[in-house]
């Protein structure tokens, strides 16, 4: 085998047409097996727009281009997980602000427990704007693919199995243009 056929990889690739279709995608290509990290989709608006070549052109013009910039999929859950750990975080971090210096101050244990939740809630009142903004990028970013022409998702493949699994999933789960392609691996990959 040739150093060049060692670096092709096989990717299946569809786009969908809504969040719901490709979420229940990604869900089928993990219970059958397939890992996170076989699954990418396109970058966000931000770097397409800054890459003259991208700039204007479709979700579907874009599926087998391999210089196309790719990003990790991540999901629904892990956006949600990302802002409940914001708000956690910001609470836990509010609370000891205030409890801190009122304890150091020898403060009565109602002070301190005062100190808490009046820090705790300013800490996640903050923590929950941070998170609103975090869950609009995420929605931002899923309605500027959809203006694009779809959602594209690629899945890596490692061999006709589970090339024909992919393939299968994608297309009992609404994803259009449905193929495989070849890919120097080198290159097609989210960074």
């Amino acid at each position: 085998m040739s150093d060049q056929n060692e670096l092709l990889v096989r990717e299946a690739v569809g786009v969908f047409d809504s969040t719901e279709d490709m979420q229940a995608a990604v869900d089928a290509l993990l219970s059958s097996g397939f890992h996170r990290s076989q699954l990418s989709v396109l970058a966000a608006e931000a770097r397409l727009r800054s890459e003259p070549a991208y700039r204007y052109r479709q979700a579907g013009d874009m599926k087998d281009d391999p210089t196309v910039p790719r990003a990790a999929y991540v999901s629904e859950e892990a956006v949600g997980d990302g802002e409940g750990g914001i708000i956690g975080a910001m609470a836990y971090i509010g609370a000891g602000i205030l409890m801190g210096p009122v304890a150091a101050a020898g403060g009565t244990l109602a002070a301190i427990a005062t100190a808490a939740a009046l820090g705790g809630g300013a800490g996640g009142a903050f923590g929950t704007w941070l998170a609103r903004l975090l869950g609009e990028h995420h929605a931002r970013r899923i309605e500027e693919h959809l203006w694009r022409g779809g959602l594209l998702l690629w899945v890596r493949t490692w061999d006709p199995k589970e090339e024909a699994v992919a393939l299968d999933l994608l297309n009992r789960h609404s994803a259009r243009d449905v193929h495989l392609h070849d890919c120097d691996s080198r290159v097609c990959r989210a960074v």
